[in-house]
């Protein structure tokens, strides 16, 4: 089916203006297919337009009560023509339940059996359980009405009141885009609150009712202090009623900011205990879809390219209310640490695109700009940007621009226009370079007679004039550090600091930059940096650690050494848990051989799990990395049977899935013993938890391939699990044969599943451990096959930029390629 373009939706928003919609949907049809009628009112100027659908069976639609030929549906849309100046549309149809996280989701839980629905309409989804105008600039207010087995719940955008039997109705809503409607049904628990006069609700699964209770005060706390802040930020209620939060299964990103009904992942309903970290991202996530309420809800992008500054924004922002409001910890550390990490990476690949892009993409090619620049740098540049205007103007403008589009549509430069009322000066020159420019700068200190010089370098394919305001530090043997306020405005600026053992160009990481350190700091860098506090500082050392390792300006060896001496000493499991992801997806397997680096990793781990806090969370930061890293079948399978295991450590039905995955990894375990445990844990994450495993079964991977390929009903989660846990470093040898098959078998996934779902699938099947030149020129056929999906083709394109650089570390590591190909067998 064709994506909008931008030319038609611009069009299609001259020629209608929608007034309303009443939609109804029955959801007693069966397990395939459910009701689903549009009532659309609305204005026309033009003769003729489109609407769209995507129905299993388009049986009725009427047109001012004249019947429209319903086998003129053509790719998901429908010709309307002889419009009035007021018409009225009416379009029932058939529409399928979808298994991967777009439109109408049904899942079925597999600890009672029981059935669950989400609507999920973002970003060209809404078309596949409902009949609309799918644009976001064209908004209207909807009335829901929803007919149910008896004993379900109905939410939605609106207030719902069950009027019957089965039976209910969702109050009028605010003017939405259609990418903002959902509703939810099924035996939902569900718990109220209120806070301030706004009525509250949290909702999940039958089968995590005892786990959301447990859960329910926190989440009700930080969505209370939430409200607080921003209402005392922005001066503006929030407008959309109730507010609930529904953790929903198989959803395939981590929420989504419909209005007075934001679904969550249901994998936040913490089973298992879960780390600081953990809860204080779950905090995060709660506090970016409220502030979608106001930047992304109340106002909405007038097309994809803007998605940056509601996306930017409620990052930025989330990060912001969450360290001032919240009781949770460690933000802009996680900011750093985390999200900056994801963002620097996709900033350096071939598909790097500016913050803010030109309206040219159309509704399906703007999901791939999903990524670490439209969020994370967006955010980094706005936080920027109220630093340099300062709160008073800087808020004086955002809450200008609320009141003067509120319900409507509005672009960058409307933006720009309101903070510019609001005081700000230059503000197009700013955005120009930091918005409209792709790329990012390389900042790097040289020692000299008389203190510091600080270079910038800017990219030659992206030339800009960025100003960047940083904090140079000092910083001594003790990890104590002098701090000089520097404004880079040119290549090279003297800083009147006394160079330390170690200095750094971006202490506080208040700039958007590569950050490079000096060949003495460096060589002093193992000493200082466990002794340096500032979590932060830290975080921008580690994030030019990694990037000076991937373009191979840092030996992989010496990184390594780094993350040793570290983890013997780091006490935040912000950072053990960023710094492990990072060694197991590219330092020890990918950069480094695989056996020898993962041995030296898990006994520094195993060595500081004997002197981390009983029952901390730094203890389970670092025993998780114990279990993915051991080679010691003794040592886990004592903690599965209760034997040896540390002191406060818990070893619950997460945990365990943990340590039976490394068994069968290292072919310690098979089939009955996987099986064993889902006997245990018959829940839904066991059986998601029994796939991972599956996939990582040497005589497991064939079943699992074409599962994960050909199946259209395979659920998002264990989707995802499995692929999770196909590839593996230590099994380059036995998945040899699946990366040419890669290749040949995704491109027909695109019939399976879309959206998110597509992209994500494409992204954890892709055979990133196959780091070897053959890989990369199956890669470039694929890309530049104009056949395969958009989704597909950006994926795999990213995914190769980055095997390039591993290629090229490797090259010059000049190790041989046997040394990376290991097995693990411990029988």
């Amino acid at each position: 089916m064709p994506a909008l373009s931008v030319e038609e939706a611009r069009i299609r928003a001259r020629a209608i203006a929608v007034r309303s919609y009443e939609v109804s949907f029955d959801f007693l049809g069966g397990e395939k297919t459910f009701g689903s009628v549009s009532r659309i009112r609305f204005g026309a100027s033009v003769g003729e337009t489109f609407v769209d659908v995507k129905p299993e069976g388009l049986l009725a639609v009427t047109l001012n009560g004249v019947q429209v030929d319903v086998a003129e549906l053509d790719d998901g849309r429908l010709r309307l023509e002889g419009l009035q100046a007021e018409n009225e549309l009416v379009v029932e149809a058939r529409m399928a339940y979808s298994f991967d996280g777009e439109g109408m989701q049904r899942s079925v839980d597999a600890a009672d059996g029981k059935v669950y629905l989400y609507g999920m309409s973002s970003l060209e989804s809404a078309p596949r359980y409902f009949a609309c105008f799918d644009q976001p600039d064209l908004k209207a207010p909807y009335k829901v009405t929803v007919t149910a087995p008896e004993d379900w719940i109905v939410l939605g955008n609106g207030a719902a009141a069950q009027v019957g039997p089965g039976q209910w109705e969702l109050a009028e809503t605010k003017p939405l885009s259609t990418y903002f409607v959902t509703v939810v049904a099924g035996p939902y628990h569900l718990i109220r609150g209120e806070h301030d006069g706004i009525p509250l609700g949290l909702a999940c699964r039958q089968s995590l009712a005892v786990h959301l209770e447990n859960e329910a005060e926190d989440l009700f706390k930080v969505t209370g202090q939430a409200f607080d802040e921003y209402h005392r930020l922005f001066g503006y209620r929030y407008p959309f009623g109730e507010y609930h939060q529904v953790f929903v299964p198989d959803f395939n990103l981590g929420a989504m900011e419909n209005p007075g009904c934001v679904t969550f992942a249901d994998s936040m309903v913490y089973r298992s205990k879960v780390t600081d970290a953990e809860r204080s991202t779950r905090a995060r996530i709660v506090v970016h879809e409220m502030a979608h309420m106001w930047f992304g809800d109340t106002v909405t992008m007038r097309w994809w390219n803007d998605l940056w500054l509601n996306e930017s924004f409620a990052e930025y922002m989330a990060h912001r209310v969450s360290h001032d409001a919240t009781d949770h910890l460690g933000h802009w550390m996680d900011f750093a640490f985390v999200r900056k990490w994801w963002g620097l990476q996709a900033d350096q690949r071939s598909s790097t695109h500016p913050v803010a892009a030109e309206a040219i993409k159309d509704a399906r090619a703007s999901l791939d700009d999903f990524d670490g620049i439209s969020y994370a740098k967006g955010a980094a540049v706005l936080k920027q940007l109220a630093a340099y205007l300062g709160d008073e103007v800087f808020l004086k403008g955002v809450n200008a621009h609320i009141d003067a589009h509120e319900f409507g549509n509005a672009d960058l430069a409307e933006f720009i226009e309101m903070l510019t009322g609001a005081g700000a000066i230059d503000l197009p020159n700013w955005s120009t370079q930091w918005l409209r420019t792709s790329g990012l700068d390389t900042i790097s200190a040289e020692r000299t007679a008389t203190g510091i010089r600080l270079h910038r370098r800017t990219p030659a394919e992206y030339p800009a004039d960025r100003m960047h305001k940083v904090k140079v530090g000092s910083y001594d043997e003790s990890g104590r550090g002098t701090f000089v306020d520097v404004l880079l405005d040119r290549e090279s600026v003297e800083v009147d600091l006394a160079p330390g053992q170690v200095v750094v160009p971006d202490a506080a990481d208040d700039t958007w930059a590569k950050i490079r350190l000096d060949e003495t700091s460096l060589g002093n860098l193992a000493e200082v940096l466990p002794r340096i506090e500032d979590g932060t500082t830290r975080a921008v050392i580690w994030n030019s650690i990694r990037d000076a390792t991937a373009d191979g300006d840092l030996d992989p060896q010496q990184a390594l050494e780094f993350l040793l001496a570290a983890l013997a000493h780091e006490d935040s499991d912000i950072a053990v848990g960023s710094l492990l992801r990072w060694a197991e997806a590219r330092l020890i397997g990918t950069y480094l051989p695989y056996e020898a680096s993962r041995g030296r990793l898990a006994d520094a781990l195993t060595t500081r799990l004997r002197t981390t806090p009983a029952g901390s969370s730094l203890q389970l930061a670092i025993a998780r990395g114990v279990i993915a890293t051991s080679n010691d079948p003794i040592l886990l399978e004592g903690w599965l049977y209760d034997t040896g295991i540390p002191e406060g450590l818990q070893v619950d039905a997460d945990l365990r899935w943990s340590l039976v995955l490394r068994l069968v990894r290292l072919e310690v375990y098979g089939s009955e013993e996987i099986d064993a445990e889902l006997a245990s844990d018959k829940s839904t994450e066991g059986v998601s938890e029994a796939a991972r495993c599956r996939a990582a079964l040497p005589d497991g991977k064939e079943e699992a391939w074409a599962r994960m390929m050909t199946d259209p009903e395979v659920g998002v989660n264990e989707l995802f699990a499995a692929s999770e846990g196909f590839w593996h470093p230590s099994q380059t040898d036995l998945n040899a044969p699946y990366v040419d098959r890669f290749f040949a078998d995704i491109t027909a996934t695109a019939r399976l599943r879309s959206g998110m779902a597509l992209a994500m699938s494409t992204m954890k099947l892709f055979p990133r451990f196959a780091v070897d030149r053959s890989t990369i020129d199956h890669a470039d056929r694929l890309i530049a096959d104009d056949n395969v999906a958009p989704s597909i083709r950006r994926t795999v394109s990213d995914h190769t930029d980055d095997l390039r650089r591993a290629v090229a570390v490797r090259a010059a590591l000049g190790t041989p390629s046997s040394s990376f190909r290991t097995s693990e067998h411990h029988k």
